[in-house]
């Protein structure tokens, strides 16, 4: 039996008629009925009922069409399948997370992906900096996402989305007599702020906002994530930095949100990747995520 034996016979099964059948498979009427007796012989059954007036499947002729169907798109499937593998497809995207970057944004981009492209599959990795930045370049990771923009060689980094910078403020605290809250007001009291190791990319960009007075803060902790934040923050330890809407989502009666005063202060989430031209799944990954650069825009390291 060959794979043009059951082109032939869907041909024939969904036509029943031969001429036509010949034509849509623009072969003569006299091979193809060859074809399908070869079939029939090599199967040791009868597929087709003919007669001068009419061709009708038999029922194992309709059993045998629905697997020949299945055959054949299999085999498409898999010559798909490796067509994509040399351009990079591996069915998974692997996808590395620092910083606390798995907000509700991040969540609306996977159930994107989920919608476009159900059939790829997405690993996550939450891990620090330092090494979502070896696993890329080690082929480790497909893709990251990070509050940073390191500046390392074989990688490429684009802004993928900002957020506001807000104040995590716990309920009752003097602060919340602000309507906007001026940075050196502030640094008067306690703060819970992200580790420089554990949660390197958004202890840059509090520490750059920081760094604009000259006093010191009072730091009675620093933490890895949001979620450790938000506890040290609703328990009355000090005041926190988080982005808006992850703020808004978590929706603690405990922790108040607040913006500071004179300036707009943003948390920008970067799209990390090999600095190499990207598979087709992982390019159209980049422009759901990266929608108005596009995965082109390259960025200057934080200073």
């Amino acid at each position: 039996m060959e794979l043009r034996h059951l082109r032939y016979f869907i041909a024939v099964a969904e036509e029943l008629h031969f001429a036509r059948a010949a034509e849509r498979l623009h072969i003569d009427q006299s091979p193809l009925s060859r074809a399908i007796k070869d079939l029939e012989y090599d199967l040791g059954v009868q597929l087709l009922a003919r007669t001068t007036r009419n061709t009708r499947l038999t029922w194992a002729g309709e059993v045998f069409l629905g697997e020949a169907k299945r055959v054949l798109a299999a085999l498409e499937q898999a010559k798909r399948s490796g067509k994509e593998a040399g351009t990079g497809y591996r069915g998974a995207l692997r996808i590395a997370l620092s910083d606390g970057t798995a907000t509700p944004r991040f969540a609306a981009l996977l159930a994107r992906c989920r919608e476009d492209e159900p059939d790829v599959r997405i690993q996550l990795f939450e891990l620090p900096l330092a090494q979502q930045v070896t696993g890329l370049r080690a082929d480790l990771y497909d893709v990251g996402f990070a509050h940073a923009s390191p500046d390392a060689d074989g990688l490429a980094v684009a802004p993928a989305w900002t957020d506001p910078l807000v104040l995590a403020i716990p309920a009752r605290h003097p602060l919340l007599g602000h309507r906007r809250v001026p940075l050196a007001e502030l640094l008067r009291y306690p703060l819970v702020l992200f580790h420089p190791e554990l949660a390197e990319g958004a202890y840059r960009q509090v520490e750059r906002l920081l760094r604009t007075v000259e006093e010191e803060p009072a730091v009675v902790e620093r933490v890895a994530g949001f979620d450790a934040m938000m506890a040290l923050v609703a328990a009355g330890y000090g005041v926190g930095f988080a982005n808006a809407s992850h703020l808004a989502h978590y929706k603690h009666p405990e922790v108040i949100a607040r913006p500071l005063a004179g300036r707009s202060a943003v948390l920008t989430t970067y799209l990390l990747r090999p600095d190499v031209p990207p598979s087709e799944q992982l390019g159209r990954f980049i422009g759901r995520a990266v929608p108005t650069e596009g995965d082109e825009t390259e960025t200057k390291p934080d200073a």
